[in-house]
This record gives structure tokens, C-alpha cells and sequence, in this order.
């Protein structure tokens, strides 16, 4: 009898385990492990007694974030892996990534928990919000919102624009990473009511006051008024309807001179050989958080084309959504 070679489970068991890595990681930053690990306690013992845990505690969470490449355990002794000093370390990090991990273990991963509600109707889980809860909520938003703005940064290349508006986001951050590479760019910040004293804020921190100017307006209906070499829409359509980014397109390149750039920063269901994986399980975490979409991208490219914007570039920014760079035509 021959035998008949069976397919590897190891994928199928990857994906139904990956939350023990996840809530190893969450605690992990949440002692302080990676922090000590930088300072130079590079064994389990000083692990644990640097972050007040047991000796077996810290090998068990060294050992799994050396399993998954964040740790580089030699003879006993762990050392930081370029990704894990760079986001993981608190204070000295490039980005310190704990508030967007406390905000995936208190929020996201219980909010995961009505999922199969979520399934079953098509509907949002009860977050069930207080003052304390939201303040974890944004603080981890906007933590991971300045990763994406980074990597905007690095990859959009807006030289020679002068006249930008960044319209109805959820952060200064995006228009302001491009700004800090082009003096000469000017900025008309145009934002919901509610989020004017946070983005002037973050102007002046930057540095940037006397390159911006902040309006008010609602994201959905107010038409711009201008003639913007650049216009910014992050972190905008999965907030609103079909039928109103349609609109908010229109709105925008009736206020863009022609030849002028959009960028679209979000996460897309994309039609490719193998679908972006961070964009499909955000798709979920829209849904069961608060019922917002992550939209097939050939819809975004009809209401784009429809408004008289042609789409000529898609960037994928690392560990975060992903961008269409659009021309007023």
C-alpha cells in the first residue's frame, strides 16, 4: 500500500494560534522586557528581576518573542532584533508602539471576543466606552497613525508641490512628514469640528505654524475652496458611505488645479493573485470596532476616475494601510 502524501497543517495552525503570540507580546511590552533587554539585562534572571517578574515568567516571554524574531537568543542570553529596538524600547524608540499595544490587548482583542455576533448579523460588538477606554482607544490610534505617517513620509515624494490641504483625516502627522521634506510647501489643514485645537497643536509642535493654516468643516459636505497642487485624503473613506466619498472626491478635485496630486491612505480589498494580508484582517477589526469599511479598491478607483482623478501609483507603506497616489485630470 502506498502512501498518499497528506498537505501540511503548519499554516492552519499558525493562523489558530497566532493570538498566544499576540497576548505574549502585549505583555511583554507591558513589563518592560524589551526596555530591559536594551539596558542590558540579557538573561531570564535579569530580566525578571529588572521588570518584577519571576524568573520563569521572563523565559517564558523571551523565549517566545525569540521564537517570533524579536529577541535573539544565543547560549541563554538575549539581545534585540533591529525591528524590536527601533519600535519596542519605550522612550528611546525611533516610534514607541506600547500605547497601540495596550490599545489592541484592552480594546481590540476583547472587542474580538463578539465576533461571532459580528458573523451572525453583520454588525458592530458593544464597545463599551468610557473616558478611561477612549483615552486608551486614541492614544493607540494615533500611535500607530505616526507609524503610517513615517512611512508616508519616506515613500510619498511631493517635490516641487507648494499648496496642499489636507482634508478630514484623522492626523496632521501624514501632511506634516511631507512638509519637514519641502520647505516650500504650505498646508490648509480642513478637518472635521472637534479635531481643530489637535491639529493646530501639533503644527505648533512641529514647528510648522507659520506654514499652515486650520480650518473647520464637515468631512462629507463642505467643497473646498482653492486651486491645491496636493490634497491629502488618509484616513478617510472608511469612515463614510459609497455614495459620500463619491462626493468628497468630486468635492476635492473641484478644488485641485489640474495636474495636481491626491493621495488616498487606508486599507483596500484588492483583486491581486494573493490578496494583502494586513488589509483583509482590517477589514474585520473595522467591522466588529464600529462597523466602518475597508472598501474593494476597484470602487475607490470608479469614484476617483468619476470625480476626474486617474490613479497612477499604489505604494504599500510596511505595517501600515496602504496608499493610491491619484492626478487631476
Amino acid at each position: 500500500m502506498t502512501d498518499i502524501p497528506t498537505a501540511d497543517a503548519a499554516r492552519i495552525l499558525d493562523i489558530a494560534t497566532g493570538y498566544m503570540a499576540s497576548k505574549q507580546l502585549f505583555q511583554a511590552s507591558r513589563i518592560g522586557l524589551f526596555a530591559a533587554v536594551a539596558d542590558g539585562a540579557d538573561t531570564a534572571g535579569e530580566i525578571a528581576e529588572r521588570c518584577g517578574v519571576s524568573e520563569r515568567i521572563a523565559a517564558l516571554l523571551a523565549d517566545a518573542m525569540a521564537a517570533k524574531g524579536l529577541l535573539i537568543r544565543t547560549a541563554g542570553r538575549y539581545e534585540l532584533a533591529d525591528d524590536a529596538a527601533a519600535y519596542l524600547v519605550g522612550e528611546e524608540a525611533a516610534i514607541d508602539l506600547a500605547p497601540f499595544l495596550t490599545f489592541l490587548d484592552e480594546i481590540s482583542y476583547p472587542h474580538w471576543l463578539q465576533f461571532a455576533h459580528t458573523v451572525d448579523t453583520t454588525e458592530p460588538g458593544d464597545l463599551q466606552m468610557d473616558d478611561a477606554r477612549w483615552a486608551t482607544f486614541m492614544a493607540g490610534v494615533m500611535t500607530y497613525n505616526r507609524l503610517h505617517a513615517q512611512e508616508f513620509g519616506r515613500l510619498v515624494d511631493l517635490e516641487g508641490a507648494t499648496r496642499a490641504l489636507d482634508f478630514g483625516g484623522l492626523s496632521a502627522e501624514f501632511a506634516l512628514s511631507v512638509m519637514a521634506k519641502n520647505p516650500a510647501l504650505r498646508t490648509t489643514f480642513l478637518y472635521a469640528p472637534g479635531f481643530e485645537d489637535g491639529i493646530a497643536e501639533a503644527v505648533t509642535a512641529a514647528g510648522m505654524h507659520d506654514r499652515a493654516a486650520v480650518e473647520v468643516g464637515d468631512t462629507a459636505t463642505t467643497a473646498p475652496e482653492g486651486e491645491y497642487d496636493v490634497v491629502f485624503a488618509n484616513h478617510v473613506i472608511h469612515r463614510f458611505s459609497a455614495q459620500e466619498n463619491a462626493q468628497i472626491f468630486r468635492n476635492l478635485r473641484a478644488a485641485a488645479v489640474e495636474g495636481a496630486t491626491l493621495t488616498v491612505l487606508d486599507f483596500f480589498l484588492d483583486e491581486d493573485a494573493e490578496q494583502r494580508a494586513l488589509d483583509a484582517l482590517h477589514a474585520g477589526e473595522y467591522l466588529v470596532i464600529d462597523g466602518t469599511v475597508v472598501y474593494p479598491e476597484a470602487e475607490v478607483r470608479g469614484w476617483l476616475a468619476d470625480a476626474g482623478w486617474s490613479v497612477r501609483d499604489k505604494l504599500a507603506l510596511p505595517g501600515s494601510p496602504r496608499v493610491l497616489v491619484a492626478t487631476a485630470v
